[in-house]
């Protein structure tokens, strides 16, 4: 068992998926990387802060709410490629069944579209991608932390 509490480097590889990860609908993308950013969150502040974990919970709720993952969406946007922006701006734009819950709509929209992109990054194997582009989210939510 490793004891290291630094930050991770690396994240379990993806299962093999019967679909091309640039064929699946951006909802579907946003699902699973709603999972992956939430990982990334809850391992990195493990890595930081030695606290309860009632603590622990409560600074991860505020880095994953629709508002903090919609702050994200926006300081990520100069950072993309063309690909990277197109699937983010998918998700964004993509008609969800469910509702923004204490969100704005646009706050909703937003996160939807960081999740998918972390999703697309994670089904694709582009783990060094996609932990480049956290820490940028990081930076950006742990200055508010």
């Amino acid at each position: 068992m490793d004891n290291n509490l630094a930050p991770h480097t690396e994240l379990p590889t993806a299962p093999a998926t019967a679909t091309e990860p640039h064929l699946l609908s951006p909802l579907n993308l946003a699902y699973i990387g709603d999972s992956v950013y939430e990982l990334l969150v809850r391992s990195r502040l493990v890595a930081v802060a030695n606290r309860p974990t009632h603590a622990l919970t409560k600074i991860a709720n505020r880095a994953l709410s629709a508002a903090a993952q919609s702050a994200a969406y926006h300081a990520l946007q100069p950072h993309l490629d063309a690909d990277e922006a197109a699937i983010m701006k998918r998700g964004r734009n993509a008609k969800s069944a469910s509702r923004a819950k204490n969100a704005t709509v646009a706050d909703y929209r937003c996160a939807t579209g960081l999740e998918a992109l972390f999703g697309f990054l994670y089904l694709t194997g582009k783990h060094s991608r996609l932990l480049e582009l956290f820490d940028i989210c990081w930076s950006e939510e742990h200055a508010k932390l």
